[in-house]
């Protein structure tokens, strides 16, 4: 599946998602980001040597990648002790190594959680004692049903606030160029912003005067718009991404992409749905 209708002549002039951009004191290449996608392959909750290949496959000089999401405490997955940012510094080398601008996710689960994953086995946090809803989790499967979590003190709130605060500092140990604060999805922060909104990020877009990325099932031809009408500066690919490790390279000629196979989306192994994707130039083979 694949792009194939760009009009002939130099990619650069005709795909804006391949125009260099400026944001903040990177000079990106191009603007194709790897999404912060939910990996499963981090074990003891360090990540891991095999995600060394996975980061540097899907690097570009000048290209911009966003990590999986990483845990802020020990009430949630990820970077607050000094074997976890020891974990990421030889992933975030192999990124650096080939040109490629490399910020850290942070996330916090809330109550997205169950007693198993937090410390002496408490209750999860949030700002509600009513546990998750929903009949499915991302991975199509049924949902567990998670516990009630326990309703944060206001005075506990600076403490949560604390710990995205440490684990950015971490992540710049780490060497990361810069963190993304995972906001949304029904995790922590998104537990304590509920708004309706309407369908279109385009007033957002006008309220906001720094770099704006938008994500979410976009292809070539949609991010090709969105940038190109002005709707965003960046996008995010996730499946197409995972399955593409040279996807920048594929959007450039046009080339036919790799289905990417869902049913190993969230497996724990280190090789098959993670690393095996081919490049173009072994598919064409």
């Amino acid at each position: 599946m694949g792009e194939t209708n760009q009009k002939s002549g130099s990619p650069q002039q005709q795909q804006p998602l391949l125009t260099p951009y400026k944001m903040g004191n990177f000079s990106l290449s191009h603007r194709v980001v790897l999404a912060p996608l939910t990996r499963m392959r981090s074990y003891g909750h360090i990540a891991q040597p095999h995600a060394v290949l996975f980061y540097s496959q899907r690097t570009s000089p000048g290209g911009l990648l966003i990590s999986e999401a990483t845990g802020v405490s020990d009430t949630s997955i990820g970077i607050w002790t000094k074997e976890q940012i020891e974990g990421w510094k030889p992933i975030v080398n192999a990124v650096h190594e080939k040109g490629g601008i490399f910020f850290c996710q942070i996330w916090h689960s809330g109550r997205v959680s169950d007693y198993c994953f937090q410390p002496n086995g408490q209750a999860p946090i949030s700002c509600t004692d009513k546990p998750v809803g929903g009949e499915f989790q991302i991975d199509g499967t049924k949902a567990p049903a998670y516990p009630a979590p326990r309703r944060l003190a206001t005075e506990e709130i600076k403490q949560v606030v604390n710990d995205f605060a440490v684990a950015a500092r971490n992540a710049m140990e780490a060497g990361f160029d810069g963190v993304e604060i995972h906001g949304a999805n029904g995790y922590i922060i998104d537990q304590f912003e509920a708004h309706d909104t309407h369908n279109s990020v385009l007033p957002m877009r006008k309220a906001f005067k720094g770099t704006f990325m938008v994500a979410g099932g976009y292809t070539q031809r949609d991010g090709n718009e969105v940038v190109g009408n002005g709707g965003a500066d960046l996008v995010a690919f996730g499946r197409w991404f995972l399955a593409n490790p040279d996807l920048p390279r594929r959007f450039e000629l046009n080339a036919k992409l790799n289905k990417y196979d869902r049913s190993t989306f969230y497996t724990h192994d280190p090789v098959v749905g993670y690393t095996d994707y081919p490049f173009l130039e072994a598919a064409d083979k």
